[in-house]
């Protein structure tokens, strides 16, 4: 391991796994001091917890859907190449020096969408509950699907954007440039969409305290994301372990850690007044349309040529 790629792994590690632990046990030694009674809080209800969980197993394999497409659409158009899209990768046979630059095509539509929904929660954020969570998950996911492939890259050639980062010729001083400007960028967005998450609040006794605000932020987000992993795994089985199961399991580390250790120091956040969810049929249903279009249409392969 040379030097390089040791400071981008050590610039990981602090970023992604000592960054959030250490501020979310700031965090738990501040809930211990704050009074608990500050306002009336409601009572768990499930049902945001449940809409969220099938949210962000949607949208993660929507966005992994769209990364995949773009992958394979500017190869289609290419001269000498055949791509066929699976439900968790892609491959193509022929040969043209255009296809390693297009590796990285899938990374740069997706931050496009994810940059797309960010602006949709800014200057028209929607009034229910499930198209809010629907538009933070896919930022979310568009963002933490994205970003890491730029770290990742910008050390490792073979990943697809080191590929494209390879066409383009960029210098070793540049790539590792552009790998460790991304880290805190992906601790800032996560510590952003904190404040998003924690608007969906029922009432503001919610999120009065740094402990409330805590709470609220492992059933609204925390807790639907460990239950969604097994639904985003089971619509990429069979397949490698890097397939199947390490992008989801990584954007949970990245992404919804930070979310967690942020939630106790976004005081600043205040309660959108959005209207409840009238059902879970919608989003339930969504997720099951999708997985049977990821293992009955997408499993065996669409050929674009």
């Amino acid at each position: 391991m040379n030097a390089t790629v040791q400071l981008v792994v050590i610039a990981s590690l602090l970023t992604v796994v000592v960054g959030p632990l250490l501020w979310g046990a700031v965090g738990l030694l501040r809930s211990r001091g704050t009074a608990a009674s500050v306002a009336p809080r409601s009572e768990w209800n499930w049902r945001p917890t449940l809409h969220s969980t099938a949210l962000y197993a949607f949208s993660f394999s929507l966005i992994f859907f769209i990364q995949e497409l773009f992958l394979v659409v500017p190869k289609a158009l290419t001269p000498g190449l055949r791509p066929t899209l699976f439900h968790n990768n892609h491959h193509w046979d022929g040969d043209n020096p255009l296809a390693h630059l297009f590796q990285g095509t899938g990374a740069l539509a997706i931050l496009l969408v994810a940059i797309a929904c960010t602006a949709w929660l800014k200057l028209r954020p929607p009034r229910g509950m499930g198209w809010r969570l629907f538009a933070i998950w896919m930022a979310f996911h568009g963002y933490f699907q994205s970003l890491p492939q730029i770290v990742v890259g910008s050390v490792v050639p073979q990943n697809d954007v080191g590929m494209a980062f390879d066409y383009l010729q960029l210098g070793a001083g540049t790539k590792l440039a552009l790998g460790l400007t991304a880290l805190p960028i992906i601790a800032a967005l996560a510590i952003g969409f904190a404040k998003h998450l924690l608007a969906l609040a029922p009432q503001a006794g919610d999120i009065a305290t740094p402990g409330r605000r805590s709470g609220f932020m492992f059933r609204i987000a925390t807790l639907p994301a460990l239950l969604a992993l097994p639904l985003i795994i089971a619509m990429r089985v069979p397949g490698s372990l890097d397939q199947v199961a390490i992008v989801p399991i990584a954007e949970f580390v990245i992404g919804v850690w930070w979310l967690q250790a942020a939630a106790w120091s976004t005081g600043s956040a205040r309660v959108a007044g959005i209207a409840p969810a009238r059902s879970l049929a919608v989003p339930v249903l969504a997720v099951i349309a999708q997985l049977l279009i990821f293992q009955l249409v997408l499993r065996p392969g669409i050929a674009f040529f």
